[in-house]
This record gives structure tokens, C-alpha cells and sequence, in this order.
């Protein structure tokens, strides 16, 4: 396996995996108080961790804006210094937020408010460009995600940022962002317990990246929830919204969906790999175009993350395996 692959169209190189940047945003709410981060983070442990992950040659990082209201992004950027240069970052917009009570309190999908959004996260990020500006509003309007598609052509010939995506799980919407010169990559959630055969194909048609959200199924192919242990109260995971499955309100993860990677754990470990890099290896053999972006908030996480490349992708076989297994 390629351990680079290219952004789409763009030229752009990245590693095969690159590392989300939700999880070290540390806490954060929407208005009514559903909490939207992962709970508590260590700083520290974080910029460690994204130090670790560059001595280990991942060289793509995808932040948001909204993740931590401001967090992530200042945190990502304090820790790759004078590294940045050496890394692709990738960030979003499209959500308003108020930092000082790390509440998200809205979206807006006006090209003004991406022109100001793009400005602070070019600030909190310490860098003068961004290498892949995603929108971040999942479901808004195709003809204003048009008008947004060519606000981000502007950006692009104005040096503010080099390549652009959708973050969305529609293949219809990201089709409109595909139209654009520069659009270079959809992100959208998959994993070898939900696939989505309708994004990889669109992809392929129209060769964009795959930035692939929820590799691990939100920490469900790691393992580390077998036992069911409870989760923080900061934790999207201990009350779950209704697009965020294989986890139920105050009881942990789901017993059906543990079932499920119980049954997939030899095909996944084989050759050596630990679930998650398994995990992450059928993401790798599904498509030649995904670079999935685990998050992580501990150089352990880390290593076993960046681990996953010297493994490689799944076989064939393999993946026909998984399927049998799966029943589809």
C-alpha cells in the first residue's frame, strides 16, 4: 500500500492516514446543553501527541473551527510551530459558536461569514493559509453551497487556502462542491460496520479524496468498550444524538453493535494489527481514495493509530470476508 495519497484533483500528498482534531478541543455544548466533545483533555498530553504522530509520519491533520469554540485549532497550531510547513491542516466552518462559554449557538452559511470564519482560523491556526477548507453545515441548501463553492474558488486565487471540501454524508450535496476547479475531497463518515458505498463511488467518479470521519465508529473499533464502561458527562457518547449510533443515553455502548466487532476481531487482527489498525486497514482496502482521520488524545492513541501504516490495507479476501461476516 501507498503510504501518501493525493487530495482529489489538488496534487496535494498526504499520509494515508491522517489524525482528527475533535477529541483535543476538550469540552464543549450546544445552547440546550448537549454536550459536544469528548470530555476532558490535557493540553499538554495533546501537543505531545501530535509530536509523536509527526516523528511517525503523519502529515495530515483536519481540525474544525467549532471544535473546543476555538480550541482545537489554537491547540493544533501551538503544537506544530514551525513544523507547519511539513503538514497538511484541513479545518471547517459553518458553525457559530461563543468561545468564552464554549457553546455552539448556531450555523451560517452566508459567503461573509466564510470569508470572517476563514480569518479567525487562519489567526487560532498561526498560519497563513489553510490546505483544505471544509464546509461544515451537513444539510444546507445545494444552490447556497453553489454560491459558497465559488467564494471558495476566491479564497483559493487569493492564496488563503490551496484545495476545498464538503463535510456530508450526501452524495448529492458533495456532487455540487465536485463541480468546483479546486474541490478536492468529500468528508463523510465510514467504517467496516457502516459502510457507504454511494460516497465511495462518487469519489471515484468525480476523483475526489475520501476524508473519512468515524473510522472507529466513535471508539466502538477500538475495544476499549467491551466491558461497557460509563462515559463522562462531557461525552458526545453518554448522550448521544440521533445521527451518532452504537451508543445509548447513560448506558454506554450498544451490546448489538459490540456483538458485531466481537465477530470481526479475528479477520481484523490478523497479520499482527490491533482492532483499530484493522479497522483502519479496511478503510484502506475499500478505496485507494480514503485517508481516514481517527482521533486520539494520548500519544498511546497515537502510536497505535500512525502503527496502522506499517500494516497496511486489508486483502481482497479480506474484505470479502468481512462482508460474509456482516451479512451483506
Amino acid at each position: 500500500m501507498e503510504i501518501t495519497r493525493t487530495l482529489g484533483r489538488s496534487g496535494i500528498q498526504v499520509s494515508a492516514l491522517g489524525f482528527g482534531c475533535w477529541a483535543i478541543g476538550g469540552e464543549w455544548q450546544d445552547a440546550d446543553g448537549q454536550p459536544l466533545g469528548w470530555g476532558r483533555v490535557d493540553d499538554e498530553e495533546s501537543v505531545r501527541a501530535v509530536h509523536r504522530a509527526l516523528d511517525l509520519g503523519v502529515t495530515f491533520f483536519d481540525t474544525a473551527d467549532t471544535y473546543g469554540t476555538g480550541h482545537s485549532e489554537r491547540i493544533l497550531g501551538r503544537a506544530l510551530g514551525k513544523r507547519r510547513d511539513d503538514v497538511v491542516v484541513a479545518t471547517k466552518w459553518g458553525n457559530v459558536f461563543d468561545e468564552d462559554t464554549r457553546t455552539r449557538t448556531g450555523g451560517d452559511d452566508s459567503p461573509a461569514y466564510a470569508r470572517r470564519a476563514l480569518t479567525a482560523s487562519l489567526r487560532r491556526l498561526d498560519t497563513d493559509h489553510i490546505d483544505l477548507y471544509q464546509f461544515h453545515l451537513s444539510d444546507a441548501d445545494p444552490e447556497r453551497a453553489a454560491e459558497l463553492r465559488d467564494t471558495c474558488e476566491e479564497f483559493v486565487q487569493e492564496g488563503l487556502i490551496r484545495a476545498y471540501a464538503w463535510s456530508t454524508d450526501d452524495p448529492a450535496r458533495a456532487a455540487v462542491f465536485a463541480e468546483g476547479t479546486h474541490c478536492a475531497a468529500v468528508q463523510h463518515a465510514a467504517n467496516v460496520l457502516q459502510d457507504a458505498p454511494e460516497m465511495f463511488a462518487l469519489c471515484e467518479e468525480a476523483g475526489l479524496a475520501g476524508i473519512i470521519r468515524s473510522p472507529l465508529a466513535m471508539g466502538l473499533l477500538t475495544g476499549r468498550h467491551a466491558g461497557r464502561p460509563r462515559l463522562e458527562t462531557g461525552d458526545i457518547r453518554s448522550r448521544p444524538p440521533a445521527w451518532l449510533q452504537g451508543f445509548a443515553a447513560g448506558s454506554g455502548a450498544d451490546p448489538a453493535w459490540l456483538a458485531r466487532v466481537d465477530a470481526l476481531r479475528d479477520v481484523l487482527t490478523s497479520g499482527g494489527r490491533t482492532l483499530a489498525q484493522g479497522a483502519l486497514a479496511w478503510l484502506w482496502a475499500r478505496s485507494p481514495r480514503t485517508v481516514p482521520i481517527p482521533g486520539f488524545r494520548s500519544v498511546a492513541q497515537a502510536e497505535e493509530n500512525a502503527g496502522a501504516m506499517a500494516h497496511g490495507a486489508l486483502t481482497a479476501e479480506q474484505l470479502t470476508e468481512v462482508d460474509r461476516i456482516l451479512g451483506r
